[in-house]
């Protein structure tokens, strides 16, 4: 079996679910029905450094939320699948209008919809708290929790195979 970073040395696109890999999962309803969400600064500045390293970054997540497009705006994110049913047909049209090869994505969910497109994708990633099914399809269970820290662990690891790692903090280290 291939190690994680063996996987992770071929990533050209990864994918983010938001609640619960990108949040911890709790969802905050205002009396006006807004939708609040708190977000990691640390996993959106990985995010970012991912970026800049070449790696395409997305999200398809199940229900729709105009902060989930502000974030997504906020860290450069240009591909956004909101109130996706069926993750699978996303990540399949999403692999297809970028012309990228469904071993070169890694996908980050953390229920069990999420698992058709972890099950297709090269590199499956999730959290401590999915349920045992989707972490016994994963090929890498982060040590963080999601919306604290999970998001950046996984973009310092796939900088960590791709080599690129180091260039990221060469400017914090000047």
């Amino acid at each position: 079996m291939q190690s994680v970073y063996e996987l992770a040395r071929n990533i050209q696109l990864l994918i983010f679910d938001v609640d619960g890999v990108l949040t911890d999962g709790s969802l905050y309803l205002g009396d006006d029905g807004q939708e609040y969400k708190a977000f990691n600064s640390l996993d959106g500045h990985g995010i970012k450094m991912l970026r800049k390293s070449g790696v395409e970054i997305a999200i398809i997540t199940g229900r729709t939320s105009n902060v989930v497009v502000h974030r997504a705006k906020n860290l450069g994110i240009p591909h956004l699948y909101q109130g996706v049913e069926d993750k699978l047909t996303a990540f399949q049209h999403l692999t297809e209008a970028l012309n990228i090869r469904h071993e070169a994505c890694a996908f980050m969910g953390d229920d069990v919809v999420d698992l058709p497109a972890m099950r297709r994708c090269g590199l499956a990633l999730t959290v401590p708290r999915a349920p045992a099914l989707v972490r016994q399809h994963a090929h890498y269970v982060t040590q963080y929790e999601g919306g604290k820290g999970a998001a950046r662990e996984i973009c310092e690891l796939i900088m960590q195979a791709q080599g690129t790692f180091n260039t990221q903090m060469a400017a914090y280290l000047a």
